[in-house]
């Protein structure tokens, strides 16, 4: 009997549909294959994507900005505050002020225009540099409910983003960058390294001056040396000057000889033989200057009378908050405040009093100051109306003495002040040698780099987009 094949048996319309055995495997093998097909396709679209992000790149190249930047470290005292030495606000914009460009643009040969020197100084920028650890440090004081402290960084980047089509090549750009960093620091040096620019021109002022302006101008420029000299042996007790082989000690004890030997003899021959220029001249200017001084002395009178009065009023006020506090502490109250309001008041009396005892003790100290210049001056005319009638044979004989001393008290001033412009220096430069340094050295970004990460970038678009079109099919080759 003949058996019926399995695929010749009649199909039973009603019986129920096999289920479909989904097979949810990646068919890897399959995958490959199609990327096989599809490498001539993938090489090409990269080759394409590689070819259209250079010629892009080449086309808006020349519009897009070039950063040259460098690193700086400020170190100097009163820094951490955000000061300078000298109390006033440190601004790191001061980094890119018009007068540093414009001497750095100088000193380059560049065209100094006011149209290129406001290009460069938009074209800069200066950021400081905040660790991370200090973001979570001032994070977790944030998030306890404390509120950080100011914090100044001490590195900043220096950045100048000009377009690439901007006429400075980058050798320039650079240059110019640690030109702005030097002119900088020499600015600095100058404020706060070098001696003050009218310190030892005593003899320059006197140009021309009739011989008994030399006491007053002489002994207002020992006194200030005297002034600075001590400040200085002060802050720098143990410092001696490599150069000078001098501490400030030292250039002390010289003015003081400077003063006993040199200027006294000098200054003496002028008031011993009344010399002057033109005697008459000379007592019509001081008359002048003693007015001065006299007006100067009433008002500081005043002002002494006036403070002196608060002074009073003050201390009389602040016994009273006294006794008041005193009385209110005796007294037991459950609802009393931490700090009343007698003790608040005491406090402010005594602050005030603090304060116009020192307005006080200025107010004196001036008005005594000036009865004291007073006091010199009159006795210097004095001393000249004596010799208003003297004969000329004695005040030639007085003149070739006093231009023999005044040589060698020029000779030894001359001296003394170069000793304390190298010691000076020296300490300062001790001090400051580091305020402003550069981290790291200046660069600029190399157009070929920008090149080449288009490039990679159009190449891996180019790569994705044949990868993508081989897997669904459309890489296949034609048979």
């Amino acid at each position: 009997m003949n058996t019926p094949s399995p695929d010749k048996l009649p199909m039973n319309e009603n019986a129920p549909a096999q289920p479909y055995n989904e097979d949810d495997s990646i068919d890897f093998g399959e995958l490959f294959k199609r990327l096989k097909r599809g490498l001539p396709l993938i090489a090409g679209l990269a080759a394409l994507g590689l070819a259209v992000a250079a010629i892009a790149y080449f086309a808006v190249g020349s519009f897009l900005n070039v950063t040259t930047s460098t690193r700086l470290v400020f170190s100097f005292t009163g820094f951490e505050k955000g000061e300078y030495p000298d109390k006033s606000k440190f601004q790191p914009d001061d980094l890119r002020s018009p007068e540093v460009v414009a001497e750095a643009l100088k000193r380059q040969g560049l065209d100094t225009t006011q149209e290129v020197q406001s290009k460069v100084r938009a074209a800069m920028s200066i950021e400081g540099i905040i660790p991370d650890s200090v973001i979570k440090e001032r994070d977790k004081l944030r998030a306890s409910g404390q509120t950080p402290r100011l914090y100044v960084p001490d590195e900043y980047t220096l950045s100048l983003s000009l377009p690439r089509k901007f006429p400075l090549s980058s050798r320039q750009r650079e240059l110019l960058l640690s030109e702005i960093v030097s002119v900088y620091q020499e600015k600095f040096t100058r404020t706060y390294v070098a001696l003050p620019l009218n310190f030892g021109k005593a003899f320059e002022s006197l140009n021309g001056a009739d011989y008994f302006d030399y006491e007053l101008v002489l002994n207002q420029e020992s006194q200030n040396i005297t002034t600075f000299l001590t400040l200085m042996s002060e802050s720098g007790r143990a410092y001696r000057s490599p150069r000078s082989n001098l501490s400030f000690s030292d250039l002390l004890k010289q003015n003081q000889l400077f003063i006993q030997i040199r200027l006294n003899e000098t200054l003496g021959l002028i008031r011993q033989n009344g010399l002057s220029k033109d005697r008459q001249v000379a007592l019509l200017k001081m008359d002048y200057y003693l007015k001065t001084l006299g007006d100067e002395e009433s008002k500081a009178a005043e002002e002494e009378k006036v403070v002196q009065a608060l002074l009073k009023q003050t201390q009389e006020r602040m016994q009273n908050y006294v006794l008041g506090v005193k009385s209110q502490a005796g007294q037991q109250r459950s609802d009393s405040p931490v700090v009343d309001q007698g003790l608040v008041d005491s406090l402010l009396a005594n602050d005030a009093n603090n304060f116009l005892v020192r307005k006080s003790l200025d107010a004196s100290l001036k008005t005594r100051r000036i009865q004291s210049e007073r006091a010199v001056l009159q006795d210097q005319r004095n001393n000249m109306q004596t010799f208003i009638k003297s004969d000329m044979s004695q005040k030639t004989e007085a003149l070739a003495q006093f231009q023999k001393s005044l040589e060698s008290l020029k000779e030894v001033y001359e001296r003394l002040i170069k000793d304390i412009q190298l010691t000076y220096e020296d300490y300062q430069h001790q001090q400051f040698g580091d305020a402003v340094r550069i981290s790291m050295q200046t660069h600029t970004d190399s157009f070929y780099r920008g090149l080449a990460m288009a490039g990679i970038a159009g190449l891996g678009v180019g790569l994705a987009a044949g990868v993508g079109l081989s897997l669904l099919g459309l890489g296949r080759s034609s048979r």
